[in-house]
């Protein structure tokens, strides 16, 4: 059986993307393994977004050309955003590379591996490098497979569409992953359906512009829109306690989806929205269609709606001609919101973009000072709302062992990551937790046993 490992790099979508890959190759036979050391298959699965994410890319995947010096079968691939973007110009950078697949084209990895290896089985020399980056039709429903002979996920990714038409001047998206293409509703209730079947108790709704969702085919109905649509579809399905969503646009949040958080008990009260800067002079430079006033409105009606609403956000420092003025208004921006999580990025050229070629770019030292101001704001609201939450009881689903192996994770309804003592069994299961201790980062407590005060009753459930 050839073993097969998958490096990614990139966003919730570049993840999902690689299960789905996995999941077509071990039901064609091939094995998914852990250790790249030990694969006779690695495919690097690809981000465009920024050029330290492309320049991790290559460095790896150079790293690994190595070994097909020392074992002509190993296989080498490469997939996503970047071979998208770059295509066979990544064969003058990597010319041992045995494939590059685009974005529209993930559901073919199992055919071309097998032609790869069928030729190796049978003693004649390889296909040339094997390159596919065309469009295809329906690609959007191809990404809808999961493992289900594995653990049980807790939690899953959902992809219900690809595609972006936005022209936000410093983004490469649009190119990598070409217009808007959105799933059918009852395809992916039918997905979620087998995931709830299988154990798993929170979905999260992936697209590059999610509240964009089936504007291409699905019509208005009652004045509620595609995916508010979707999401009271999905509300139904028994076994699923909780869903999210990223990443929205400022521009997808009418008052029906405003309206979904306060009617939809499982649509947990978090949402990503992302600022990207709190100048309004930089939001038409970035060619983002709203204002910081607009952008406070949203904030307001959705606070308005759940008074306890969880914040997320992106932000970009140093876009070009960002000024010190620009920056003051962003950091007002980001104090008066109070964000519980956000990444803040240092802006970085992506060639092919309206912003490769604006004047005014800013001193890398600039970028990294603003973007550790914002770091250090962040850290102190993220603070903050932990100990605002010391000694309350926070609903958590449990995830499992932690990263250390010592302790018991999980997350609460606003996505705030929770650490306590607790068993296997647990795994799935909705529990309260009682916050003891809190970090920037992280909240610690222990399980509220239902009926039992000041006994050792419940013991049996923590430890071991």
């Amino acid at each position: 059986m050839n073993r097969v490992y998958i490096k990614t790099y990139g966003c919730q979508m570049n993840v999902r993307d690689s299960e789905a890959v996995a999941a077509l190759l071990q039901a064609r036979g091939y094995e998914i393994i852990d250790h790249e050391e030990d694969a006779d298959v690695v495919l690097v699965n690809t981000c465009s977004v920024r050029d330290q994410a492309e320049q991790k890319a290559i460095g790896k995947s150079r790293h690994l050309a190595g070994r097909k010096r020392r074992n002509p079968r190993f296989v080498l691939g490469i997939m996503g955003c970047m071979a998208q973007n770059r295509g066979t110009e990544l064969l003058d950078q990597l010319p041992d590379l045995d494939l590059i697949v685009g974005t529209q084209r993930f559901h073919h990895v199992p055919d071309y591996l097998d032609q790869i290896l069928g030729a190796d089985d049978i003693g004649i020399p390889r296909p040339s490098s094997i390159v596919d980056l065309e469009e295809e039709a329906g690609s959007q429903n191809t990404i809808k497979d999961h493992n289900f002979d594995g653990p049980v996920q807790i939690s899953a990714f959902v992809s219900i569409m690809q595609g972006c038409n936005m022209a936000c001047t410093f983004c490469i998206v649009p190119k990598t992953r070409g217009k808007e293409r959105s799933r059918p509703i009852e395809e992916i209730a039918q997905e979620v359906e087998k995931l709830a079947s299988n154990g798993t108790r929170e979905i999260t709704l992936l697209g590059q512009i999610v509240t964009s969702y089936g504007r291409d085919i699905i019509r208005p109905v009652n004045g509620k829109g595609p995916f508010v649509q979707l999401l009271e579809r999905l509300h139904e399905i028994d076994g699923i306690e909780r869903i999210r969503f990223t990443s929205p646009h400022p521009r997808g949040f009418n008052k029906d989806l405003v309206q979904a958080f306060r009617d939809l008990p499982k649509l947990c009260e978090c949402v990503h929205l992302p600022l990207q800067s709190g100048s309004n002079a930089m939001l038409r430079a970035m060619n983002r269609p709203y204002s910081r006033e607009k952008y406070l409105e949203i904030i307001e009606s959705l606070r308005t709606a759940v008074p306890d609403m969880y914040f997320s956000t992106d932000v970009i420092v140093g876009f070009p001609g960002e000024t010190d003025e620009d920056f003051e208004q962003t950091k007002e921006m980001f104090g008066r919101v109070g964000y519980d999580m956000a990444y803040i990025f240092k802006y970085s050229i992506r060639t092919g973009t309206p912003a490769e070629v604006m004047g005014d770019q800013i001193e890398e030292a600039v970028k990294e000072e603003r973007n550790q101001i914002l770091l250090e704001m962040l850290r102190q609201s993220s603070l903050k709302r932990n100990e605002s939450l010391l000694n309350t009881e926070q609903e958590v689903l449990v995830e499992g062992l932690s990263r250390k192996g010592k302790l018991f994770t999980g997350r609460t309804r606003g996505n705030r990551v929770v650490l306590f003592e607790g068993n296997e069994r647990l795994a799935g299961e909705l529990l309260k937790v009682r916050i003891d201790r809190v970090t920037a980062s992280s909240l610690y407590g222990s399980i509220v046993l239902e009926g039992v005060e000041n006994s050792n009753e419940g013991a049996p459930l923590v430890g071991g």
